[in-house]
């Protein structure tokens, strides 16, 4: 979402490539400060989001119906208070549902799609063996599979497709559906600013004229921090205090060796590399301190085990949802009895094993091939098909044209079409049928038809916010916080992201005007830059796409606002301490982080 000026500096309609029959009138110009009190018109900016967060987390509204209550706020706003003409804005509302429904309802699809697949032919239940000969701890399971596997896959493609993947995993080794889509959308913060093969940092390259090392080595100055905090605040989702008193040396190791990792290929090697190196490095210490130092499993530390949980992590019950139509066979298994003296599950044949984890790596495989420059990458890039969205006509305040209301329909390298050919060469190589592969896709897209509605509403907020001026005006109220600033860097970001969904579309919405408000009060303009970017990734735990992603993944859509009240606390607490370590690095106490 970014704002590209013209090359020549020519006028609004020229640069907008608008027909040059249409009055400069018929365009609408982004009002930022409509109320002429930046602060009260910041609040009122915030009003559709506060709404939004509020009847999900607070009155626990159902998530469709809490996002169109948003929508709906955001709609009024735009016409009365920013006098944006209400076709514009239902324009710019049908442009965020159909980006709703591609790349993201597309991705979500593809990913329960797969596993539906896997339980089909019972290579579920192989995963879940394997990983139990690992480590029978369904704690440590999930830090590997959720930060380690996760950060992996966010390494080759973002838009949430990590949650989807580990969170369904999660479930098939027996973890309650809502801790595992809480897991996996918590863990998917660590990875998040280097995703998609570095896209965050080039997007915010392209719009604050830095060069992408040099910002790649300041934001993994800063995420290797970050980053090292998230293994502890999975074991406390996971088991509270007790997690963390038994696990900690396994969270240690998973946080300072993915910290590492982040930060020696983001200032040594390539930052679009960083989330790979990070997590096989991760990876790599969980299983060398599980071999020294292999922590004894209590008898009632399984998912399904009845405990006491202190009474700071307690939470409702959480009742295993009805993921198969009535009348079919279940979709998971009961998890395997495991603990003291329950000898380990029997090894798999090696082919079967090959077979269970083939979709994962064929996935790999295929992101890979569209994400680095080769011939393949440039096939696809040119089937890509770009336009503007039909007659939106949007500038911004100053008169530039803007990159959100292009439509970019990349549809042979999304990564819900590659989700989609990993499902049709894994039905053959897990030998499921035809007949079944396609009952298994007409399930999945049951599964998530309220999620689809879901994210087609919050992209629609989104797009509204955007267009009208509102994300705009947030960021003129926190630039002008003097020295503050430095402080508030992250939450700017982190709004971002909790608005779109994506740190990405945060550097280009807000990359920009943390570099001209960090000169104007004096602090380093690269290091509020990479905030804007480090920040952002723990919008990620908020960010209504990611949560309507996680809960479609697993069988829980409705329940959206259960999931963002397990991570949201943690989401703010992580983002206080990279606000702190940020304020530190604009003095000289930390100065010296800076490059």
């Amino acid at each position: 979402m970014s704002v590209c000026p013209p090359a020549d500096g020519s006028s609004v309609l020229a640069a907008t490539s608008f027909p040059a029959a249409e009055s400069e009138s018929s365009v609408y110009r982004q009002i930022t400060d409509p109320l002429g009190h930046p602060a009260l018109t910041a609040l009122l900016a915030a009003t559709p989001l506060i709404v939004l967060l509020v009847l999900l987390g607070v009155l626990r509204v159902k998530a469709y119906r809490a996002a169109l209550a948003g929508l709906a706020t955001a709609a009024v706003l735009a016409v009365v208070v920013y006098g944006m003409p209400a076709g514009q804005v239902a324009l710019g509302a049908t442009e965020g549902a159909a980006f709703g429904l591609f790349p993201i309802v597309w991705i979500v699809l593809g990913a329960v799609w797969i596993n539906r697949l896997q339980r089909a032919s019972g290579h579920d239940a192989v995963i879940s063996r394997s990983f139990a000969r690992l480590s029978d701890d369904p704690r440590v399971q999930a830090i590997l599979i959720a930060f380690c596997f996760g950060a992996m896959v966010e390494s080759l493609s973002g838009f949430g497709t990590p949650i989807a993947v580990t969170s369904v995993i999660l479930v098939g080794l027996g973890q309650p559906p809502l801790k595992a889509a809480a897991i996996a959308t918590f863990a998917n913060t660590a990875p998040a600013a280097f995703g998609s093969v570095g896209n965050p940092i080039q997007a915010l390259a392209k719009v604050t004229s830095f060069p992408a090392t040099e910002l790649g080595a300041m934001v993994g100055r800063q995420s290797a921090v970050i980053a090292f905090l998230v293994p502890f605040v999975l074991l406390f989702i996971l088991d509270g205090s007790r997690g963390l008193r038994e696990l900690w040396p396994v969270a240690l190791a998973a946080g300072a060796g993915f910290g590492a990792g982040q930060y020696l290929c983001s200032n040594h090697l390539a930052y679009q590399l960083t989330d790979l190196v990070a997590a096989l490095v991760s990876a790599g210490a969980v299983l060398v301190v599980l071999r020294v130092r292999r922590p004894a499993r209590p008898a009632d530390a399984g998912p399904g085990a009845r405990r006491r949980v202190p009474v700071a992590t307690r939470l409702p019950a959480e009742p295993e949802p009805a993921l198969a139509p009535a009348g079919a066979a279940p979709l998971m298994p009961p998890p395997a009895p495991s603990g003291p003296g329950v000898p380990a599950p029997p090894a798999d044949p090696r082919r079967e094993v090959l077979r269970a984890y083939f979709p994962y790596a064929l996935l790999t495989f295929l992101f890979s091939l569209v994400s680095y420059d080769g011939p393949v990458a440039r096939f696809v890039d040119a089937r890509d098909v770009s336009f503007t969205w039909p007659g939106l006509r949007v500038v911004s305040a100053s008169g530039r044209p803007l990159a959100v209301a292009t439509f970019d329909f990349g549809w042979l390298g999304a990564a819900g079409t590659l989700l989609l050919c990993t499902g049709v060469v894994s039905a053959c190589v897990l030998r499921v049928s035809a007949r079944r592969a396609v009952r298994c896709y007409g399930e999945a897209l049951r599964q998530i038809r309220w999620a689809a509605l879901t994210v087609s509403c919050v992209l629609a907020l989104s797009y509204v916010m955007n267009l009208s001026g509102m994300a705009v005006s947030l960021g003129v109220w926190l630039a002008g916080a003097g020295r503050l600033f430095a402080l508030l860097s992250g939450l700017l970001g982190w709004f971002g992201v909790a608005l779109t969904g994506s740190d990405t579309s945060s550097n280009a919405l807000f990359g920009a005007m943390q570099v001209t408000a960090a000169q104007h009060v004096g602090i380093s303009p690269l290091l509020a830059a990479a905030t804007n970017s480090t920040g952002g990734v723990q919008g990620k735990a908020a960010a209504m796409q990611n949560l309507v992603i996680a809960a479609g993944a697993v069988g829980l859509t409705g329940r959206e606002g259960d999931i963002l009240r397990k991570v949201i606390g943690w989401s703010l607490a992580v983002l206080t301490a990279l606000c702190v370590l940020a304020w530190f690095q604009s003095t000289s106490v930390l100065g010296w982080m800076v490059p």
